[in-house]
């Protein structure tokens, strides 16, 4: 019988035991490298009831704020947070403790200090262990085995999740199901039909062979995986209870994966009633007046300063213009905004003059563009402009993209869920341009993506989320983005 996620554990324990060496350490750093006049005077005289006071603080912070590392898909921001917790919770238990054990004399003063170094060397420790965690996980420890079941391309999604980050330490073994999942890639290897899995589960030897292309021919025992994620339709559910089951008796993970009907997904969150498990639709994050608020102030802010910066440089900018192409400094064009609303978007203007700007893409060689604004395109200049659309409403800092109104008709016509968009403020920039899907969309499965990215944004907006997306951004002053033309 295998312990589910045993690795994990001693992953866990060992880095909440080596925080409260870390605390220790630092007790002590401060102890002999603070000037005397620096440190409060009950540490002077009583420093061994420091240290098991700090350290029984420790212990509580960590019921409430323990690490989260060893998670397989967590995110910095998420950790950065956490260590936060846990850095102030030990902190205020500590104060706290130790005001009441002494006079308190410098003890304030003192935590002033204390703060800020003890969460700089524990999240100098979190990110250290992190790159451990992954680098061993990339060399095959700490993994999970998975199998999938079915042909929904909710499946092909999660696979894709799963293996996007090697260093997860996830290993997909293929799927079960009667029909082949579309456009799967070769990686992800069909194992047989659901008649083969019940004959398999029925058996006593729980061997299957697993079919490679251009690769090895591999083997594996069903009893032995660690994940089952199944997604099948609520008319199989005696198939779905034959799985459990299955799982339940092998001590395997079963997870039931939401259907996808066209373009949609079924995002739901669990609530209770009485004894009873009811799942609702998941409320947007911007739907929320706190964060409406706090992401508008934000923008205001930011786009006050953008402009204030950039107003010295717009002759600059405009002198250039007009000397390499005759015309207007300013490209003004019509483009969809939040709830379908058309707004006038501004941009340094980057081409020549032409009656193909508000119905047609910027391709590669494209012979509208003059020299300078090509450079302004590959830069991101020309967007600089926009920052006086976030400040009067219009657009936000991050967002969807904006399409020009020709667009907007012609994709909402092909695409589900494409006007979905429009819930949010468009942005300057957005999830789908740092991800990979900025530029021309030459066909339109990458307007899809870029479509399931504006929305996964929307589903899953954080100010955090933000702050990542504009420091991603940025790096593309410096690294060339290959669509940016």
């Amino acid at each position: 019988m295998r312990q589910y996620s045993s690795g994990n554990d001693i992953i866990r324990v060992i880095v909440i035991l080596g925080d409260f060496v870390l605390l220790s350490i630092l007790i002590m750093a401060f102890y002999y490298l603070l000037p005397q006049d620096m440190l409060p005077v009950y540490f002077k005289s009583s420093i061994k009831e420091v240290l098991l006071v700090s350290n029984f603080s420790m212990l509580i912070a960590q019921y409430f704020f323990h690490t989260i590392i060893h998670f397989r898909k967590i995110r910095l921001n998420v950790i950065f947070l956490r260590v936060l917790k846990l850095t102030f919770a030990q902190a205020i238990v500590m104060f706290v403790a130790l005001r009441i054990i002494s006079d308190g004399g410098g003890l304030f003063q003192f935590m002033l200090i204390f703060i800020p170094a003890l969460y700089a060397t524990l999240l100098i420790a979190r990110l250290t262990e992190r790159n451990v965690l992954k680098f061993y996980r990339k060399r095959g420890g700490n993994t999970r085995s998975v199998v999938f079941v079915g042909s929904d391309p909710a499946n092909l999604m999660l696979y894709k999740d799963l293996i996007a980050e090697p260093t997860t330490g996830y290993i997909v073994k293929g799927y079960f199901s009667n029909d082949v999942i579309e456009d799967c890639p070769d990686e992800f290897v069909k194992l047989g039909s659901i008649d083969d899995l019940n004959k398999t589960i029925e058996s006593d030897n729980y061997n299957i062979l697993v079919k490679k292309v251009h690769q090895k021919d591999d083997s594996f025992r069903l009893d032995l995986i660690d994940e089952f994620f199944c997604c099948l339709s609520h008319d199989e559910s005696e198939e779905i209870i034959r799985i459990m089951r299955f799982c339940d008796n092998n001590i395997i993970h079963f997870h039931y994966v939401p259907r996808m009907y066209g373009n949609f997904r079924l995002h739901l969150k669990p609530e209770r009633f009485g004894d009873m498990s009811l799942y609702t639709n998941l409320r947007e994050p911007l739907t929320y007046m706190s964060n409406k608020i706090v992401k508008r102030l934000f923008d205001i802010v930011f786009s006050l300063i953008a402009c204030i910066l950039l107003l010295p440089f717009i002759p600059i900018i405009g002198l250039i213009i007009l000397c390499q192409s005759r015309g207007p400094i300013f490209f003004k064009q019509e483009r969809t905004g939040l709830n379908g609303k058309t707004f006038l978007c501004y941009k340094f203007r980057s081409m020549h003059v032409n009656s193909d700007a508000n119905t047609k893409q910027a391709t590669k060689d494209d012979p509208r563009k003059f020299a300078f604004g090509e450079f302004m395109r590959k830069t991101n200049i020309d967007e600089l402009p926009q920052f006086f659309n976030v400040l009067v409403g219009d657009m936000s800092v991050v967002g969807p993209r904006p399409h020009m109104v020709y667009h907007t008709e012609h994709y909402r016509k092909l695409i589900d869920k494409y006007m979905v968009r429009h819930f949010s403020r468009p942005g300057i920039t957005g999830w789908a341009q740092v991800t990979g899907f900025r530029g021309e969309t030459k066909e339109l499965w990458q307007m899809e993506e870029r479509i399931r990215r504006d929305i996964w944004y929307i589903e899953n907006w954080s100010f955090w989320l933000d702050l990542k997306i504009i420091l991603m951004t940025f790096t593309s002053f410096f690294k060339h983005d290959k669509n940016a033309y």
